[in-house]
């Protein structure tokens, strides 16, 4: 068990599918990352924090910073974003491919 998981095990029924979903497109894809808790979230961190993630009521919240969110603001187009976060509504499957390739993005842009 990893404090991670304990916050997924923890989250509403409902939530805890794309909460896994998501923790493990990050594990894969930064395995050298320490995992933690940062800002109340689960938080991926190499140096300085990455990538962060939490359950909302209706959404996921998937927190990439702002970098990462202008790099792919046409494909987060048809999803509610603000300046370092988009909201990845529970009605509809998650975009695994776009996650895995924003976190991609920012393993890079971190030199990692």
């Amino acid at each position: 068990m990893t404090i991670i998981t304990d916050y997924i095990k923890s989250a509403p029924a409902e939530q805890q599918e794309y909460l896994e979903i998501i923790y493990q497109i990050a594990k894969e894809t930064l395995p050298d990352a320490t995992e933690k808790m940062s800002y109340g979230m689960p938080t991926f961190h190499q140096g300085e924090n990455i990538v962060h993630f939490a359950g909302m009521k209706k959404h996921l919240g998937f927190y990439p910073t702002p970098s990462a969110i202008s790099a792919f603001s046409e494909a987060l187009s048809p999803y509610k974003t603000s300046k370092g976060a988009v909201q990845f509504p529970y009605t509809k499957p998650l975009p695994r491919t776009l996650i895995q390739e924003m976190i991609a993005f920012r393993k890079n842009e971190l030199h990692l």
